[in-house]
């Protein structure tokens, strides 16, 4: 059964119908794949060499870094890294620059005086952040798919072992003086069914290798950049904070995402969330933070907002310790400690400040260029732009919008509820079916084509349906979009591929387990010789290539609010990644899809396998 595209689920656009509409899916279609040449360079990280003469800049859409005269913006080299490079980091002594590639499952390792690539050594499963350790003696990956953090020996590659981190771990930031670690993860932990959210900043000892706290973040889903202060007495991580348990209709009372900050250390005492929105005005996905050498002004990036925030640190800390009470849903908290936002360019993402902090550097990822702000002025003083085709395309121009904040007064965009274009591991309540009715699960939208309908009840027949009006009236409330710009972004979210799937062999062969699972899934008799009806068999409703039938079935998993029994097939790609399951998310693992909610074998006949046999029938839909 299809999972719901939800609430920032694919940005909305207005009527999108006749001939003008189908030119341009036609046009934009009929574009032939991009050449090494024509890629945009997509700046995603930014790090300043320990001289502050050279710009190092990651490119994300061109899997490259690119290192720059600081001063000028000139580049100077181009080194060529892994596909979807995520994040990067200087060794211990500057002398090497560590490159994460998270849709090559490697880490390249580069010779800064040479700019030539060292070697490249295998990381786990998608490894979005890497940091070496202060003594240049192992190094630290943080693997989004394996929810681990990857320690690996810094002169050979070697694998030492895996420390547990939050779900989806992707971003590390070392101490000043090396003693600790801090490992942030991009979707929340489990937790029961229709309960708030919780995440956590990993606290890791990297002299020991172990994890030594775990600081829990209630009602937070999503976080990003850690920044802490040069004497290690004031951190700081960007995050989400969702309202995921009530019904969207509240988005005009800015009950749909808070944008905040998490703020820890000896300063503070305590972790406390902090608000950087505004009663009339929200700055969505805070990304990037930095804090600046005297600890006076926290920087962060918006990156649905296009804009950096700055905030007075000394006001803040004043306005926390006058608020003992949780007030990270205070809208009015924000103009006590705010500053200034500062406009940049389309998604800013990373950035650095220069070491005496007069300079701060902003990565803007989708109109390839780095804006430097004053920190005096809070301006930008100058813009870089990075060289990548001129022309503008459709899919660029797709994915632009749905990186935007589009909602109500800019409260969220498509990218709140899929993030980095994937999802968000939430279960939303969406109005149009009934206040506290027809909770349904989030979902994955890579390889969307050919698994039309759209939506649990298989009410959109197309993306253009799914993103149009329906959108613009129940999630943005406000209408924002022409036809050519919401065919813009179709063909961005038809043209999302699916990641290279970590638990099927490179050559297609399916280990003996995967193999009894497949004909598990196949089957047409049971275990007592009685045929399966067709209707109950794994293989028929979820047919194709991609797993799905595009029909709608009542497999009995329907609840007391649920308006219908019946829900639309879902596709099996990455099925793996996308817990928790079924159409409203109540089933934890996909063990429980038929240990809990098949009682009665109308979800496949399971009922007569033994727990071996259903283990190896998960193992082959991992490989789906």
């Amino acid at each position: 059964m299809k999972r719901l595209l939800t609430s920032g689920a694919i940005c909305a656009a207005g009527l999108c119908v006749g001939l003008l509409w189908q030119r341009g899916m036609t046009e934009a279609y009929a574009q032939p794949a991009p050449t090494p040449e024509e890629r945009y360079a997509s700046p995603l990280e930014l790090l300043l060499s320990p001289d502050g003469r050279l710009l190092y800049v990651l490119c994300q859409g061109a899997d490259e870094v690119r290192v720059l005269n600081a001063a000028t913006g000139v580049v100077l080299r181009t080194i060529p890294v892994g596909h979807v490079p995520r994040g990067f980091s200087f060794s211990a002594d500057g002398r090497r620059l560590f490159v994460a590639n998270s849709w090559d499952d490697t880490v390249t390792v580069i010779d800064t005086e040479s700019g030539r690539v060292k070697a490249t050594w295998g990381a786990g499963f998608e490894p979005s952040s890497v940091v070496e350790d202060r003594a240049g003696k192992t190094l630290y990956v943080a693997d989004r798919i394996g929810n681990d953090i990857a320690v690996l020996d810094a002169a050979t590659g070697e694998e030492k072992l895996t420390l547990e981190a939050g779900r989806g771990a992707s971003y590390l930031t070392l101490s000043g003086d090396g003693s600790r670690l801090y490992a942030t993860h991009v979707y929340p932990n489990p937790t029961p069914h229709r309960t708030p959210p919780k995440s956590e900043i990993t606290v890791i000892d990297p002299t020991q290798a172990r994890v030594v706290d775990r600081l829990t973040l209630p009602d937070v889903a999503g976080v990003f950049h850690v920044a802490i202060s040069r004497d290690g007495r004031l951190g700081v991580a960007a995050e989400l904070h969702p309202k995921n348990l009530v019904p969207l209709a509240h988005v005009e009372h800015g009950w749909a995402f808070v944008d905040t900050l998490t703020v820890f250390g000896a300063d503070v005492g305590r972790s406390v969330e902090v608000p950087l929105d505004e009663l009339d005005r929200y700055y969505a996905l805070p990304f990037g933070v930095a804090i600046s050498p005297d600890k006076s002004r926290i920087y962060v990036t918006h990156g649905g907002s296009d804009c950096v925030t700055v905030i007075d640190t000394k006001k803040m800390l004043s306005y926390i310790r006058a608020h003992p009470e949780t007030f990270a849903e205070d809208l009015s908290a924000s103009a006590h400690y705010v500053v200034a936002r500062v406009a940049v360019g389309k998604n800013p993402r990373g950035l650095v400040l220069s070491r005496d902090g007069g300079r701060l550097y902003v990565a803007n990822r989708l109109d390839d260029s780095i804006s430097v702000l004053s920190t005096r002025e809070n301006r930008v003083i100058q813009t870089i732009r990075l060289a990548g085709p001129e022309k503008v395309s459709a899919l660029r121009r797709g994915e632009q919008t749905f990186y935007h904040a589009y909602a109500f007064q800019g409260q969220f965009g498509c990218s709140n509820c899929h993030i980095d274009s994937t999802f968000d591991g939430l279960q939303w309540d969406l109005e149009p079916d009934g206040f506290g009715k027809d909770i349904v699960d989030n979902r994955l939208i890579e390889d969307l084509r050919g698994t039309e309908p759209f939506k649990w009840n298989g009410g959109n027949p197309t993306l253009v349906k799914e993103c149009g009006i329906r959108t613009e009236t129940y999630f943005w409330r406000s209408q924002n979009f022409d036809d050519l710009r919401l065919t813009d972004l179709v063909v961005y979210v038809r043209s999302l591929p699916s990641r290279p799937n970590r638990f099927r062999a490179a050559n297609g062969e399916l280990t003996p387990a995967q193999e009894r699972g497949r004909v598990i899934f196949n089957r047409v008799v049971d275990k007592l010789g009685q045929p399966i009806p067709r209707s109950n068999q794994c293989g028929s409703c979820h047919s194709g290539p991609k797993g799905t039938s595009q029909k709608s079935f009542d497999v009995g998993t329907g609840k007391a609010v649920d308006n219908s029994s019946l829900f639309d097939t879902p596709q099996l790609m990455s099925l793996a990644l996308t817990a928790p399951y079924l159409h409203d998310g109540s089933a934890k693992s996909l063990e429980e899809i038929w240990t809990v909610y098949n009682p009665h074998d109308r979800h496949g006949r399971t009922n007569d396998l033994t727990k071996d046999e259903l283990n190896d029938l998960v193992e082959y839909l991992r490989t789906r």
